[in-house]
């Protein structure tokens, strides 16, 4: 087994925040981060830096975001997940 260092589990991290910040974008389309985040309970500031890619967010706003996309929240985790790389691992086995 492998084990990682601090800047390869950042980075890997950073793969998983990219990802979702495109796909929360994508699925957001025309709608405004203002009106996603008041009609969802969901503060505008964390939707705006979720989509730069800067935060982590809590498992209860993965939640609510999946509900707000019409999703089941094994479907939107999906969905982001196929935008990391085939092999992405966030530890080594």
């Amino acid at each position: 087994m492998q084990v990682l260092d601090k800047e390869q589990i950042n980075k890997r991290k950073q793969q998983i925040l990219n990802a979702l910040a495109k796909k929360v974008t994508e699925l957001r389309g025309e709608k405004s981060q203002f009106i996603l985040s008041s009609e969802n309970d969901i503060s505008g500031s964390i939707i705006s830096t979720i989509e730069r890619g800067m935060k982590d967010p809590q498992l209860t706003t993965i939640f609510k975001l999946a509900e707000a996309f019409d999703l089941k929240t094994w479907q939107f985790v999906k969905l982001f997940e196929e935008e990391l790389p085939e092999d992405f691992c966030l530890i080594d086995k």
